[in-house]
């Protein structure tokens, strides 16, 4: 095909492309142009696919769980009874179990997924995923009060990985330190219930041992002669004397002897203090022998210290 001039009205002539050129140059263009689609429409799957792909996987984080706890709380597992397992050998029965199995969980992971997303929400239950929380501080989350739980929840919603971890680091270690303190006041109060009961054991003891000396007595005295009773009312009364006599010539006699040294090496006199003392239980012993009307000493006979017996 001849190639053609155009002459413009004021300047120079443009050639024409003759119409082999001018199909070439059409094709060409249209090649380019189904690149260009091509590439936009690969562009357009793989950002569809990722797309898909972030959806799945808020799905699979949030949505599952929501849509297990259903099935349990509804009892919509017992659809499968009657239908095999997997391996086709065995009927199943509807059990929760099966269809964790089914699922290719078990049933602890289910369940602590469900008890996750009960306590936390899906939206802050998202949020520490992403934080890489898992589940061994999330059970610990769980047991924290109510009020401490919601803190968490609302910074875990918030997104900021640093001030969640920031708070529950701070919430952690409040609660063992209460802990602590609550576990020293139990173990005290323990020490005092057990040193209690050591010594109701004792005084028990003490108070049984001494209702069976009560009884063996009170079977002796019936059992006893006026003068059997009279003598061995005689002996207890003169081990109380013994005793009480053995005090004043032993420990009250020894501390004065130590208050007349001090007295000698620092001139001091504390006779007088020594004798209000002796006074006094000389005024005790005049009491007891005005109550019992007593003479001075048994008529025609020596005092009771002086008796060969007594001796």
């Amino acid at each position: 095909m001849a190639r053609t001039k155009i002459q413009p009205a004021d300047g120079p002539e443009l050639p024409v492309l003759d119409g082999e050129m001018l199909t070439a140059n059409q094709n060409a263009m249209a090649t380019l142009q189904a690149s260009h689609s091509d590439e936009r429409d690969m562009v357009n799957q793989l950002l569809g696919q990722a797309q898909m792909a972030g959806a799945f996987e808020e799905f699979s984080r949030t949505v599952r769980t929501s849509k297990l706890a259903f099935v349990k709380e509804n009892k919509l597992y017992r659809a499968i009874a009657g239908r095999k397992s997997p391996h086709g050998a065995e009927i199943m029965n509807g059990t929760w179990d099966e269809f964790c199995a089914l699922l290719g969980r078990s049933v602890d992971q289910v369940d602590r997924d469900i008890a996750n997303l009960r306590a936390f929400g899906e939206e802050a239950l998202d949020s520490m995923s992403r934080m890489g929380i898992g589940y061994r501080e999330l059970r610990q989350y769980r047991r924290l009060p109510e009020d401490e739980q919601a803190a968490l929840i609302e910074v875990a919603k918030a997104g900021d990985k640093e001030a969640f971890l920031d708070l529950a680091e701070e919430i952690i270690s409040k609660n063992a330190k209460e802990k602590e303190a609550l576990t020293q006041r139990l173990d005290d109060v323990n020490a005092d219930y057990e040193a209690q009961g050591e010594v109701m054991a004792k005084k028990t003891k003490e108070l049984d041992t001494a209702k069976q000396e009560l009884e063996k007595n009170r079977k002796r005295i019936q059992a006893a002669t006026p003068d059997d009773v009279i003598k061995d009312l005689r002996a207890e009364v003169a081990g109380i004397q013994f005793e009480v006599e053995a005090k004043i010539l032993g420990e009250l006699r020894n501390g004065f002897s130590q208050m007349a040294e001090h007295g000698a090496a620092n001139g001091e006199d504390h006779r007088g203090y020594q004798a209000e003392l002796i006074r006094q239980l000389e005024v005790t012993l005049a009491t007891v022998r005005s109550e019992f009307n007593l003479p001075e000493h048994a008529e025609g006979s020596a005092p009771v210290w002086m008796t060969p017996a007594e001796a």
